[in-house]
Order: structure tokens, then sequence, then C-alpha cells
């Protein structure tokens, strides 16, 4: 039986994996919560595992919410889209003005804003919460991105501070800013996640294929990479799965499991909104887009039957400098990924008014969420020292970094090239910053192009104005 109380200062709706870890973390800090679930099955596992806490679980909605010191304070943990709308309906009624509601999923961020607007017009408080940090993250301290009502934000902040990660004593929580700005940065956070489990996989690959190396030795790399400055969290969780035999075999789980990735669809979302904003993010872009390839096993399994891999080969030269050039490479496009992510951000900040403060947005990411890494350190260092920096790269210490990488992720993607291995998003990360760095790109022909078929117009160097050829008439 849990620790009785007669009112509890937090609920939360929806006691899955995440739901309940974040309880039972709070509840560690000392705060009285409670928790609804339409599954008894969950709401008997919090109980059982509040028991020496102030926590409880209901399966009764009506309860629950009378169960909760006024004005409330609940959190939904559910699905994105139409289950979140369907617990809003629900809830409204048994709510009172002032009340705080706390949609804490991964919903896309225009139904943030339209939520928003729909409860502030009852009279409750709402806002939207990137949470990232998966259940571990969850139960000892996950990342939060919280964004839009800043008086509800500021009542809940001691909570929300007791529970978060903690680097150099620092909170990974912070206001985001208004509207649906929390939902937006925890979208860009999975997007750049996708861009690096991308070029992770990218790596083991070009490890096994190409350098003919075996799990054993690709996970010793990992480990050590992940000893050096490319730690993070996504370097760390792939050096414990090189290490994972299957149940009862002396091979590794890895090897059994099928090559079709799955998604939720926040990648996705950042690609859409990335266009909407013409912010370029082609790494990501490509992490998507293989996921979706990975699906089509079947059509990729006749192909494999019509094209021969006995392109596939080993690719020459020393292996311990490849594999030095291939951490080279990593890092760069890890960076890359980081820059195309920040850059959308900004562009959001401007068009969406967000006031974004990128080096706090950067400080909360280096601990707790899935993303964090040392690297987080040279970003929260780069914004920090010029909050207006319009992009990553033109940071003096980062360019440093990046111009030292240079031969490693040239030798690397040429390598895997002329090796007949899919490279993708190592190539599409050389590609955007040689683009990028390129003072003079040859999208003139491109205009020229546009007006020469549908009289788009061009614009001329060192001339006012717009301009229309007919490209076809007579010159003399």
């Amino acid at each position: 039986m849990s620790t009785t109380t007669d009112k509890y200062a937090f609920g939360m709706i929806g006691l899955g994996v995440m739901g309940r870890s974040l309880l039972l973390n709070m509840a560690d800090h000392g705060f009285a919560v409670a928790g609804h679930d339409k599954d008894q099955g969950k709401v008997d596992s919090l109980n059982q595992e509040g028991d020496k806490f102030a926590v409880k679980g209901f399966i009764d909605v009506n309860e629950f919410i009378q169960s909760l010191t006024t004005p409330r304070a609940i959190m939904m943990l559910v699905p994105a889209g139409k289950p979140v709308d369907s617990v809003i309906a629900e809830l409204s009624p048994l709510l009172d003005k002032g009340d705080i509601l706390i949609d804490g999923g991964n919903s896309h961020f225009t139904d943030t804003n339209r939520r928003v607007e729909e409860l502030e017009a009852k009279g409750l408080h709402f806002f939207g919460m990137g949470v990232s940090g998966g259940e571990e993250g969850a139960r000892k301290g996950p990342s939060m991105m919280p964004g839009g009502d800043k008086d509800a934000y500021n009542v809940m902040k001691p909570i929300f501070e007791a529970i978060a990660a903690k680097v150099d004593d620092a909170p990974c929580v912070t206001y985001i800013g208004p509207g649906a700005s929390g939902h937006f940065v925890k979208m860009v956070h999975n997007g750049i996640e996708y861009g690096i489990m991308q070029l992770l996989a990218e790596t083991y690959e070009i490890m096994k294929k190409g350098l003919k190396m075996d799990n054993a030795h690709i996970g010793e790399v990992f480990a050590r990479w992940n000893d050096g400055r490319l730690q993070s969290f996504l370097l760390d969780i792939t050096k414990d799965i090189f290490k994972f035999n299957a149940p009862g075999t002396d091979h590794l789980l890895l090897d059994d499991i099928k090559d079709e990735a799955r998604a939720k669809g926040t990648g996705k979302w950042t690609s859409q909104s990335a266009m909407d904003l013409q912010a370029p993010i082609p790494t990501v872009d490509t992490a998507v887009a293989m996921r979706d390839l990975s699906k089509y096993k079947e059509l990729r399994t006749k192909a494999a039957g019509i094209y021969s891999t006995a392109d596939h080969q080993q690719i020459e030269g020393n292996k311990e400098e490849l594999l030095t050039a291939l951490e080279q490479a990593f890092y760069f496009t890890m960076i890359i990924s980081y820059a195309q992510g920040m850059h959308m951000l900004s562009n959001a900040s401007a068009e969406y008014k967000y006031d974004l403060k990128l080096d706090e947005i950067a400080k909360i990411w280096r601990g707790g969420c899935i993303i964090r890494s040392k690297f987080l350190e040279n970003i929260y260092g780069a914004y920090g020292k010029d909050p207006k920096l319009a992009h990553l790269l033109l940071d003096g210490d980062v360019s440093d970094i990046v111009t030292s990488l240079l031969p490693g992720i040239r030798k690397v993607v040429a390598a895997a090239v002329n090796a007949g291995i899919a490279a993708p998003a190592y190539a599409a990360s050389l590609s955007y910053f040689d683009a990028f760095r390129s003072e003079r790109m040859p999208s003139n022909l491109t205009q020229a192009q546009r007006d020469y078929f549908g009289a788009h117009t061009y614009e001329l160097i060192g001339k006012e104005g717009t301009f229309h050829t007919q490209w076809t008439a007579k010159q003399d």
C-alpha cells in the first residue's frame, strides 16, 4: 500500500513506461503524486512500485481529479494525435479555471498551437513539453523542453528542476519559449537523433563490409571512440549492443534483428518543417529516407538478385589508418547533424517568434536526453559567446575542429563509393558542407532554366530588379 496522503501535488495521465517512471522520479524527490490509466495492470504496477512513497494510481478519472491539490497540475503522456485530443475532451469538463494541463508526449507542434488556443479560451493553462531520455532518463533524470504558458511553467518549475538530469549541478530543463516552441525543439532534437543514428549505422556497415571486421572488433572500436572526443549516449548504447548475445547462443542478438527500421514520425515532421522554413537539413532527410527504404525488404532482395554485390570490395589500406579516418569522418558528420538542427531552430525562432535561446537549449541537451554528447559543450560555448550566431559552422572554435576532420571524411566517402557501400548520410553531410562553404553555387543555371521554361525571372549581379529573357530569340 502506498504512503497515504490527503491530496497529491501532481497528476499523470498515461502510466506506460515513461509516465510511471516520471511519477516515481517525482516521488523520489519528495513530491506526492497520482496517476490515472484505463489499464488496471498499469495502475497496479504504479501502486506496487510506489509502495514506499506518496504515490497512488487511479482507474477512475473522477477520483483521480478529486485527489489533486488545486490549482490542479496534470501531465498527459499518451500517443500523439487523436489520443491527446480524446484525453483533453474527457478532462476539460472535470477541471476548473486556472488548472494546468501539460502535454508531455511527442505531439506535432501545429497540434499544440491549436490546443493552446482552445484551452486558453476555457480558462485552462496549457503547455507542451518535450521529454527526452527514454525509460532510464524518465526514472533517473530526463532533459525537458517546456514551452507555452510561462506562468504555468513557473508553477511547475520546482518539480521539473528537481527531477531533471543534472550537469555541473545545473538542471537539464529550461523555459523554451511561447506557443508550441517546446514541442518544436523536441521535434528537432529527434531529427538530429535520426541523423546520428543513421551515421552510426553507416559506420557499422563500412566496418563490416568495407573493412571486413568482425562484431567483436567493431564493438571494441565503438567502445574506444566513446572513451574519447566522440563520447555520447548513442555511441554508449551502440557499444553495449555489440556485447549482447542472443539468449542461449554465442552470437549477437543484433545479427538476428531484421534490417527494417521503424519510426514514429518525428523525423519526418522535422524534414517537412525544415522545408517550410527553407532550412536545409539533408543529413536528417537522408536518415528518414533510409528508414523508409529499409522497409522495402522484398524489393531490396529482388534487386540484390539482379544487381551483383560483387563490387562490395574490401577497402584497401592500413586498417588502423582507415579507422582513424573513419573516426574523423563520424565526428565531422555528427557535427554537421547538430549544425543543421541548430540552424533550423534559428530559422524557426525568427519565423514563429519563439525567441529561442540556443545556448540554453544546448545546455539542457548535455544531460538526460538521447542526443547528449561531449560536443554539446562546444555548441553551448559557441552560442554562449554569440547568442546571435547565424550558423554553428561559423564559430571559430567549431570551424577549427571541422577543418581538422576534412581529410578523414573525404577519404571515407571516396572509399565507400569506390567499394559500392551505401553511405548516404556521410555523403549528404559532406556535400552540404561543401555547398555551404561555396561563395558561388551553380544556382545561377537553375534560375536561367526556370526563366527559360516558365518565365520565372532572375536577378543580375550588380543590378537592381528582376529580369526575363526570351531564350529562343535570335541574337544579333
